[in-house]
């Protein structure tokens, strides 16, 4: 979709995306419809057509533009920038829209393919950030040379991720560093 438009276009589309993820974590991507987003946003389906082909590119359109992105601080040692990107993401799962969407796109993901090749592709972008500055400090000799950086992201982020799903419950931020103590590997020169 276009973005160099009218600006009511813009805040038009921009109220119809907060309505997809608001609905999307209200009743779940199978009871979602254009129906449901387009009297959520109020605008008529004609507007949702025009823009985008269906429920799926709506979805997707939602959480590439709406989605908030924790930032790998620049500064610090390694532990201190992952301990501050994982407070990010605690923050995001805490308080965000993606939040209450996060089970039900799980949800779609287990039973259609083409959702699930969208899930991947985000959860994949997200994490790669995390990866990526994994792997320049193992390279950097930040962290040892064996350590699997695919490996240690999944084991940061999983336990905030984990307890919002399966228990319902938030990670608080502020037991990042505890998180860290416990699953971040000693530094070659601690």
């Amino acid at each position: 979709m276009e973005t160099d438009q009218d600006p009511r276009i813009e805040r038009s589309r921009r109220v119809i995306l907060e309505a997809v993820l608001e609905e999307l974590g209200t009743v779940g991507y199978g009871a979602l419809t254009i129906e449901s987003v387009a009297a959520r946003a109020g605008v008529g389906k004609s507007t949702i057509y025009r823009h985008w082909s269906g429920k799926l590119a709506l979805v997707e359109d939602a959480f590439r533009t709406l989605k908030a992105m924790a930032v790998v601080p620049e500064h610090g040692t390694i532990r201190e920038r992952i301990t501050g990107f994982l407070e990010q993401v605690a923050g995001l799962v805490e308080e965000s829209t993606y939040s209450a969407c996060m089970p039900a796109l799980i949800d779609a993901a287990e039973r259609d393919p083409q959702v699930r090749a969208l899930h991947c592709a985000l959860t994949n972008e997200r994490m790669g950030v995390l990866v990526d500055v994994l792997r320049q400090a193992v390279a950097d000799g930040e962290l040892p040379a064996d350590t699997n950086a695919e490996i240690l992201a999944d084991a940061l982020v999983g336990p905030i991720v984990m307890r919002r799903l399966m228990f319902g419950v938030t990670f608080d931020p502020k037991q990042v560093p505890a998180l860290v103590d416990q699953v971040f590997p000693a530094t070659p020169d601690a």
